[in-house]
């Protein structure tokens, strides 16, 4: 697993944003839903950003603990099997081809992949309906640490490509850096979900955002390793 795979930071940043179309199907939703439980009034803007950064915070670290992980488990298989940073590498790339063509509304496949996690979030769920209505931002916090677990196609393409990081630590940096990409458009959802959901549903931005993933894909797939292993 090469250093150079530190420069995903960024990179998963923009993915985090640029696909965030895809969250506000998945979270959008809950996040919105925060605020129409805040009684309005005054000084009902900062409890209602309050409210809204409880919930992410309490989601990017869910991502964080899911990268690490599976880290775990990937530097340790790396220990045992040379060839598993190839594997890793095109499971990552595939996932992310898969996640542009849903974008662009080709191929729904990835939903299949977000089966998976399935049976978890069968458990976890449950745990999610008792946090409502919420009230407090320690109830924001255990709901998006909860719902940081949903089965999302988007998650899971950019856990595979964290899974290629050369550390545990600068994989869940990497799952970090993408939740603080989905963060603009989560708040925006909260403040202005109907707005941000006209652009965000765009067939041009859309399209855009998964010729960028399917782009981001073909790249990471190992076309020169593959090609050094067999020559």
């Amino acid at each position: 697993m090469a250093p150079e795979l530190y420069i995903s930071y960024p990179s998963a940043f923009l993915i985090g944003l640029l696909g965030s179309a895809h969250c506000l199907g998945m979270c959008g939703g809950i996040s919105a839903s925060l605020s129409m439980a805040l009684p309005v009034g005054k000084g009902f803007r900062t409890r209602q950003t309050l409210m809204l950064l409880a919930f992410n915070l309490g989601r990017i670290a869910s991502y964080a603990t899911i990268a690490t992980l599976i880290a775990i488990m990937s530097t340790s298989a790396a220990t045992h099997w040379t060839g598993v940073g190839l594997v890793l590498r095109a499971i990552a790339g595939l996932l992310l081809i898969m996640m542009g063509l849903s974008m662009v509304q080709w191929w729904q496949g990835i939903r299949y992949i977000e089966r998976v996690g399935a049976p978890i979030w069968k458990r976890l769920s449950p745990l999610t309906r008792r946090l409502l209505p919420v009230n407090h931002g320690s109830q924001a916090l255990a709901l998006g640490a909860l719902w940081g677990w949903l089965p999302c196609g988007l998650i899971y393409s950019t856990l595979g490509w964290a899974a290629l990081q050369p550390t545990v630590t600068s994989a869940a940096l990497t799952m970090v850096f993408f939740g603080l990409g989905t963060l603009p458009s989560m708040l925006a959802t909260g403040y202005a979900a109907g707005w941000v959901r006209n652009v965000q549903s765009n067939p041009l931005f859309r399209r855009t955002t998964g010729f960028f993933l399917i782009a981001f894909g073909l790249w990471t797939l190992p076309w020169a390793s593959v090609q050094t292993a067999f020559a």
